[in-house]
């Protein structure tokens, strides 16, 4: 059996909601021991409330199925790091990690003493890892971030939705879990590098700046042709033609025409070659230009069959999805055979189902349950000293739970 390419790497995570842990499921899910450090007092990771639909009583401090989602494959300490006592536990830990992961607003983790400068002394090697809302240098620090505010100030409501429409978020939190990837890509990056030097650093992702890089060709051509891109009827490509939802006989179907050959192809496959001959649709240039001739023209076409009639058509000749809902998106058999839903026995008690990781390698892990709260403190302190009467005294003092 091949070892998990992130075996034996240790990361102590401070953490909540949905950015930070998603970035360290990607750790998790890869080998890392991904260890969240919680507080006691506040209940732990907020999300462990988080509702509206929970496996089992509400009240269990793993029942939430949006914590669930996000925290498979991880273990748990309830260790209070604001107390003095706590933080002296805390730097005990430190020795047996390569690195911490941060999912705090930007002027917290060096009130907490969590920057590299702070805690090198406890270990050289250790890379500290900063996920916040705008940085932790620059006059937005102290301000608290979130998905959909980065959405509204980068442009991205702007840009989503039909044009007659109010500006549109998109129907997931994207920013948090892009901003998660790239943590876990940073993070990764300087534990190779700390490998080689033997010395840490500290390394930050914010949410602002992953929206803000993630317009891309958008802000390319905004400061570079001054072209401001509105929004496009149907979902359509900003310049690829025909890219866009299109009505049928019973439903919608979503047709990506992202290259030449495909629309030579979706033309032959609709019975509409004279199309080619066509001098307003030679090109991508010309389809642009002449969008809604051909949107009129094609949706003539697709309104006369259904769905699954123009599916079966197209083959793997053009790019085409129908538009699922979640029940069928879920549902679909694509997923079974692909091993894309994996079940998990949660303790004794009812299964949960679980998406699988999309980082795929031979040998991965096996899925577990997100830990209950604090349910590895006793086992993990044990490991660095602490013996029951230490532990019970910790308790009593309600620096651990």
């Amino acid at each position: 059996m091949i070892e998990p390419p992130l075996n034996g790497v240790r990361v102590l995570a401070i953490e909540q909601y949905g950015a930070g842990p998603f970035g360290t499921l990607f750790l998790a899910m890869m080998g890392a021991e991904v260890i969240k450090i919680e507080n006691p007092s506040a209940g732990g990771d907020v999300s462990r409330g988080i509702g509206p639909h929970f496996s089992g009583d509400p009240a269990d401090s793993d029942s939430s199925l949006f914590f669930q989602g996000l925290n498979h494959n991880k273990k748990s300490i309830a260790l209070d790091i604001a107390s003095e006592d706590g933080r002296k536990v805390f730097s005990k830990l430190l020795p047996t990690a390569d690195a911490i992961y941060t999912n705090l607003r930007g002027d917290v983790p060096v009130k907490l003493g969590l920057t590299y400068d702070q805690l090198k002394e406890h270990n050289e090697r250790l890379v500290c890892a900063h996920l916040t809302g705008y940085g932790r240098d620059n006059e937005r620090a102290s301000r608290p971030g979130y998905d959909y505010i980065m959405q509204a100030e980068a442009g991205y409501f702007q840009l989503t939705g039909e044009p007659d429409g109010p500006p549109t978020r998109f129907g997931l939190s994207a920013i948090d879990f892009m901003t998660g990837v790239t943590m876990s890509l940073g993070l990764t990056s300087c534990l190779h590098q700390a490998l080689r030097t033997g010395r840490g650093r500290d390394v930050d992702v914010s949410l602002f700046d992953v929206a803000l890089y993630n317009l891309n060709y958008v802000a390319m051509w905004y400061m570079n042709a001054n072209f401001e891109q509105p929004r496009v009827e149907r979902s359509a490509h900003f310049a690829l033609v025909p890219c866009q939802l299109f009505k049928t006989a019973d439903s919608w179907i979503y047709v990506m025409c992202n290259k030449e050959k495909f629309w030579q192809q979706l033309c032959e496959k609709i019975d509409a070659k004279e199309l080619l001959a066509d001098p307003r649709f030679k090109d991508f240039s010309a389809r642009l230009k002449h969008r809604k001739e051909l949107t009129q023209l094609l949706d003539r076409i697709f309104i006369k069959k259904s769905t699954d009639e123009w599916m079966q058509c197209f083959g793997v000749a053009v790019p085409a999805s129908a538009v699922l809902s979640l029940e069928d998106a879920l549902g679909n058999s694509f997923l079974e055979k692909n091993g894309n839903i994996v079940d998990c026995e949660r303790q004794a008690e009812n299964s949960i189902k679980f998406l699988r990781n999309p980082v795929r390698y031979k040998d991965s892990i096996e899925m577990a349950c997100a830990p209950k709260l604090g349910e590895h403190t006793g086992e993990l302190l044990a490991e660095i000293g602490y013996n029951d009467a230490e532990l019970s005294q910790l308790r009593r003092d309600k620096i651990i739970f």
